[in-house]
């Protein structure tokens, strides 16, 4: 019996190792770019596409956090057609000089339990395992890297150098909405990103199951990814077929920040909404975090990391909560312009 524990202990061992080389062998045939279509010429706002007023019915039933299910007015606005990349990233930091949370040394009077090394400047970032423990601890696949930040999205030793087409990562929300607002632009609601996600259509999905044309898991997280979709990473942004709005990477790719604080479910927001007897919308960043913690936002549509075995939250009415001061390899964020339609 021993030996056959060791022998299985062995085998899974060497499975994690040749998953690791697979993964890494993958991503470097992957693109550096893809091809986006052409915009039909006069747009009032290029790049962005125009998103129609209606009522959404805001949520869904597969986690906790996405209750209730409600009905929210949205008026009509454009949006990113992608997610914002590095490229234009860059141009920004290039026209003010920003420089990133994920930039700066963390304050140790907001985080005094952190040991030193974690208060150095840097970012979360996924890391493919090559050993798994069976307590699912995330830090086995989770590392806080010093110096990594949105020109070094995988630490030190790496660059965007030739993945300008790629979406900007290791973001916060301050560094989200200060891009924002240089741009002349906002960050979208969770109501309003949630309505285009679905395509402005007030009918709530009946399916959950793993969209194809999106930059998700496929295999066992997080040890192993046979990247059908094209990927095992990170993909340029509009590799995979727009949304009937003309939308790309709603879904997958990477989460998306949004200005609604994180409450623990639809209830509170709602009753914020029916209480001010104004649109949802109206109210978004006004609901107060959590006293004695960092507060966090909405992030919504999931990331490449994404898999049935341990995320569904490639769906529109999924949700999860961002700290605020920290930055993460999978998260990137798009922007709105509230303006006339077409």
């Amino acid at each position: 019996m021993v030996g056959g524990v060791l022998l299985l202990v062995l085998a899974l061992g060497a499975w994690l190792w040749w998953s690791a080389k697979s993964y890494q062998s993958l991503q470097s045939q992957e693109r550096l770019h893809c091809d986006l279509p052409q915009l039909a010429a006069g747009s009032p706002h290029p790049g962005m596409v125009w998103v129609p007023g209606g009522t959404l019915a805001m949520g869904d039933t597969v986690y906790a956090e996405e209750m209730p299910v409600r009905k929210v007015p949205v008026q009509g606005f454009w949006m990113d057609r992608t997610e914002v990349t590095n490229a234009q990233f860059a141009a920004f930091v290039q026209a003010t000089g920003y420089v990133t949370v994920a930039e700066r040394a963390v304050d140790p009077k907001v985080h005094p339990e952190l040991p030193p090394d974690l208060l150095l400047p840097g970012a979360v970032v996924f890391v493919s395992p090559t050993s798994l423990s069976g307590d699912g601890n995330p830090t086995q696949w989770w590392r806080y890297l010093a110096g990594a930040h949105w020109r070094h999205p995988g630490g030190q030793h790496t660059s965007i150098a030739g993945r300008e087409a790629f979406p900007v990562v290791n973001l916060t929300f301050q560094d989200a909405q200060a891009y924002a607002k240089w741009a002349g632009r906002a960050l979208p609601t969770e109501a309003q990103w949630e309505w285009a996600a679905r395509e402005a259509s007030a009918q709530t999905p009946t399916t959950h199951g793993q969209p194809a044309q999106a930059n998700t898991w496929q295999g066992m997280f997080p040890v192993a990814n046979s990247a059908q979709d094209g990927f095992v990473g990170l993909a340029p942004v509009g590799c995979y077929a727009p949304n009937a709005l003309g939308l790309f990477d709603m879904l997958g790719n990477v989460w998306e920040i949004t200005r609604d604080r994180y409450t623990a479910s639809h209830a509170v927001l709602a009753q914020e909404a029916e209480e001010a007897e104004v649109d949802t919308a109206a109210i978004a960043g006004r609901k107060p975090g959590t006293p004695g913690q960092v507060p966090s936002h909405v992030i919504k549509g999931g990331s490449f990391l994404c898999a049935p075995n341990y995320c569904m939250r490639y769906r529109a009415g999924a949700r999860q909560a961002q700290e605020d001061d920290l930055a993460v390899s999978h998260l990137g964020f798009r922007t709105i312009l509230q303006a006339p339609g077409p």
